[in-house]
C-alpha cells in the first residue's frame, strides 16, 4: 500500500472516530434538555397511561444506555429513526433540507474566496498604506458583527427598501419550471449568501495577507526580484502558490464556522435548510431529527477537512504522504 493510500486510510479512520464522538455528545446533550418530546405535544388532559404509551412508541421509556445502544445500531445502518414532530423518516426529512444548506454554504464559500483572495493580495501590494489599513479594519469589523443582526440589516435594505431580492424562503410558489425556477432559486439565495460571505471575510483576508508577507521574505522571492522578474509575477506566480498551503488550512478549519453561520442565517431568512430544521426541532424536542441533523453536519465538516488535507499534495509536491 502506497504512502498516500495509508494516509487516506488513517485519516478516514480518524474521521470515523470524530463522527462517533460527535454523535455520542449530541445524544447525551439532547437528553439534558428539560422536558421530553411527549411533553411538548401532550394534551393537558392526557392520562398517564396514554403518555406512557407515546413514550414507548418512540423508545423513550427505556433506560438511557439502551436508547444509546439502539441509536448507535441504527446509525451504523444509516437509519436515524422517525421524526417525532413530522411522523416521517428522519432520512427523508434531512434529505429535503440538506441540499439547501449545501447550496447556501457552498455558494457563500465561493463568494468569500472570490472576494477575500483579491483583497488579501491587494493588502500585500499596498502594505502599510491607507488602502491596506482600511481593508483590514473593514474585514475585521464585518467579521465581528452578529450574523442575525447583519441578516436583518441586509434584509431590510436590499429586500424592503430597494426591493431587489426576496427576503425569505428559497423559492416562490409560482416560481415556474426550468430556467425560471433556477433564476427564482438564485434570487432567494443572494441575500443569505451575501450575509454569510461578508461575515466570514475577515479571517480569510487577514490570514492570506499574513501568509503572503511571510512568503515574500523567503530567499527565492528575493532571488527572483534580483534577477529582474516583474513584481506582479513574483507575487502571483511564486509567492501566492506557496502562501496558499496555510491558507487552504484556514479554509478547511473555517468550514465549521461557515456551517454554524448557515444555521443562524437560515433561521433569519426562513431558508429551508438544516439550520432552520434544527431550530424547529429544538423547539419541538425532536431528538431523532436533531441527532440526524447534527451528525450530518459533522460528517460534512469532517469530509471537507479530509479533502483539504488531500489538496495539500496538489499545491506542494514536496509533501510526501505517510512520511
Amino acid at each position: 500500500m502506497s504512502g498516500k493510500a495509508q494516509y487516506i486510510l488513517r485519516r478516514s479512520l480518524q474521521s470515523v472516530l470524530t463522527i462517533f464522538i460527535a454523535a455520542t455528545i449530541t445524544f447525551f446533550i439532547l437528553r439534558l434538555l428539560p422536558g421530553d418530546p411527549v411533553s411538548i405535544f401532550a394534551d393537558p388532559m392526557m392520562t398517564p397511561e396514554i403518555r406512557q404509551k407515546l413514550l414507548a412508541d418512540f423508545g423513550l421509556d427505556r433506560p438511557i444506555p439502551i436508547q444509546y445502544g439502539k441509536y448507535l445500531y441504527q446509525m451504523a445502518q444509516g437509519n436515524f429513526g422517525v421524526s417525532i414532530s413530522q411522523r416521517a423518516p428522519v432520512d427523508d426529512v434531512i434529505a429535503d433540507a440538506l441540499p439547501w444548506t449545501l447550496l447556501l454554504a457552498g455558494s457563500s464559500l465561493v463568494v468569500t474566496l472570490l472576494i477575500s483572495i483579491p483583497l488579501g493580495l491587494l493588502t500585500v501590494y499596498r502594505q502599510g498604506r491607507v488602502s491596506d489599513v482600511i481593508i483590514r479594519a473593514a474585514t475585521v469589523t464585518l467579521g465581528a458583527l452578529f450574523i442575525p443582526w447583519v441578516a436583518l440589516m441586509v434584509m431590510n435594505f436590499f429586500g424592503r427598501e430597494l426591493n431587489w431580492f426576496p427576503i425569505g424562503g428559497a423559492t416562490d410558489p409560482e416560481g415556474g419550471e426550468g430556467w425560471s425556477k433556477v433564476v427564482d432559486v438564485l434570487k432567494h439565495l443572494v441575500l443569505p449568501c451575501l450575509v454569510l460571505a461578508i461575515t466570514n471575510l475577515g479571517p480569510y483576508v487577514l490570514f492570506l495577507r499574513t501568509s503572503m508577507v511571510e512568503v515574500m521574505q523567503e530567499d527565492y522571492v528575493r532571488t527572483g526580484r534580483a534577477k529582474g522578474v516583474a513584481e506582479r509575477r513574483v507575487v502571483l506566480i511564486h509567492a501566492f502558490r506557496n502562501a496558499l498551503i496555510p491558507f487552504v488550512t484556514v479554509v478547511g478549519l473555517r468550514l465549521g464556522f461557515l456551517v454554524s453561520g448557515a444555521v443562524l442565517t437560515e433561521t433569519v431568512f426562513a431558508y429551508p435548510g438544516i439550520g432552520r430544521l434544527i431550530f424547529r426541532s429544538v423547539q419541538q424536542h425532536d431528538y431523532p431529527v436533531l441527532q440526524g441533523a447534527f451528525l450530518m453536519l459533522a460528517l460534512t465538516v469532517v469530509l471537507f477537512n479530509l479533502i483539504t488535507d488531500l489538496v495539500y499534495g496538489a499545491l506542494d509536491p514536496r509533501i510526501i504522504y505517510g512520511s
